[in-house]
């Protein structure tokens, strides 16, 4: 008698770690992200030692996200067209030359407003054609089957870099402000190094080198056959325009709600990452064995609920630990959310789509973020409780969130099941516009 397929465990958290180049990769992105975090955490506290003014967090967060929207069409592209490799090795080179720049503009007493956020936009811009090639380039370093593994893994170093880079942050901005700048442009050499060891076998690339526009706007065109990854975009907007002002807000509340000092506000940063970090083993290990679904559906109620108990701690120790379950819940979020897109589209268009999702979200977080003139605790607080209020609805009003369990299509050849989706699948992979004359229950955006 055959024994029982042994479900996933927390022992099974690692399996991503058995394939060298996920490895490599892993280790540098941990030391790179964590300067980055730093730095992020440096920019908002500079910007508001230079105004005085939450508004003006606000709008440096909004000039950050901008290129990042309007350069996903160029970027998603590229991230197909290209090896993944070598145009990260170029944005993560011109990432340390601007973390460079940042300090240059400091120790030479020549920071202003307007220097940084010249800065802030140029990297915005560099970030912008570097993420949909960061995100699609994990499934290039792992077998499929260990692909929520290898996204979750990769999360939790974008997470434990939250924690570190923060916390890291608070204890240098008490050395200088200089130092987290130099820190984070030499953190690039550990990723740059970790790419240069990575060995490949090249994936299927889209071959067609039309229009960008076309490209695209095909692709997109695509994803309204997959009714899991209109869910998945559903979901990344409300967590960006709800949760954007938990991230943006973080300073405002260090000082003007719970009037503590810089190392303290670091803190708020690090728990978010540090409940990302406990929250890890579970969602790699046994999320990898219950349905997408459900490991959603769980996580979007714990994420809202947080938030709001963020916003209305009374004191400083509860608004930590609520940090730490919504960095846990955030984890699984967006573990999830990754997933299910890598997992439903194919190879030769998983970046552009990607570049999609990445839009949605950076798109969706200022929005939040520009609404502080409300005050801090009433936006946050709004901001959680309706974002519990859309758990419930896609948990028990509605069948959306049983859709990033579908399989997806692996090949842009590969017709859908579905018979009111008649339209080829293959003329995505020539990057025309697809002509569906039955795609009208299908047209609106979940």
């Amino acid at each position: 008698m055959a024994e029982p397929a042994r479900r996933p465990g927390t022992r099974d958290a690692l399996a991503a770690f058995h394939h060298r180049n996920f490895r490599v990769f892993w280790i540098g992105a941990l030391l790179s992200n964590t300067g980055s975090w730093l730095q992020n955490t440096t920019i908002p506290f500079v910007v508001y030692q230079l105004t005085d003014s939450a508004a003006w967090v606000g709008a440096v967060a909004f000039l950050q996200f901008v290129p990042i929207v309007l350069l996903g069409p160029v970027a998603g592209t590229i991230a197909d067209r290209y090896p993944r490799r070598t145009v990260l090795m170029v944005t993560q080179s011109a990432l340390a030359v601007l973390a460079l720049g940042f300090w240059v503009v400091w120790v030479t007493d020549r920071s202003s407003l307007g220097a940084i956020v010249v800065l802030v936009v140029a990297s915005g811009i560099v970030a912008g054609m570097n993420l949909p090639a960061w995100q699609a380039f994990v499934s290039e370093l792992v077998p499929r089957e260990d692909l929520l593994n290898a996204v979750t893994l990769n999360s939790l170093q974008f997470n434990a870099s939250r924690a570190f880079g923060p916390a890291l942050g608070g204890l240098v901005l008490g050395i200088g402000v200089g130092w987290a700048f130099l820190a984070n442009a030499l953190s690039y050499v550990a990723v740059i190094v970790a790419l240069w060891m990575v060995r490949l076998v090249a994936p299927p690339r889209d071959r067609n080198h039309g229009r960008v526009r076309d490209d695209f706007v095909a692709a997109v065109r695509f994803t309204r056959r997959l009714p899991g990854v209109r869910t998945c975009f559903a979901i990344v907007v409300a967590l960006g325009v709800l949760g954007g002002p938990l991230f943006q807000l973080l300073v405002v509340f260090a000082d003007e709600v719970f009037g503590v000092d810089d190392q303290l506000y670091g803190l708020l940063g690090a728990a978010l990452g540090i409940g990302a970090i406990v929250a890890a083993p579970f969602v790699a290990g046994r999320g990898s064995g219950m349905p997408r679904s459900t490991l959603l559906g769980g996580a979007v109620v714990a994420y809202g609920a947080a938030v709001t108990a963020f916003a209305l701690a009374p004191v400083f120790p509860l608004a930590v630990a609520a940090l730490m379950v919504a960095g846990g819940a955030y984890l699984a979020i967006a573990s999830t959310l990754n997933t299910t897109i890598q997992l439903q589209v194919p190879e030769v268009l998983r970046g552009k789509v990607l570049a999609v999702y990445l839009m949605l979200l950076t798109a969706a977080m200022p929005v939040g973020a520009l609404v502080q003139a409300v005050g801090p605790r009433p936006v946050v607080a709004v901001a959680g409780a309706t974002f519990v209020g859309l758990a419930l609805w896609l948990r028990w009003g509605s069948d959306r969130l049983a859709t990033v369990d579908d399989e997806g299509l692996t090949s842009v050849d590969e017709e859908p099941d579905e018979p009111d989706h008649a339209a080829s699948v293959h003329s995505v992979s020539q990057a025309r516009p697809v002509e569906q004359s039955a795609e009208t229950g299908h047209q609106r955006q979940a």
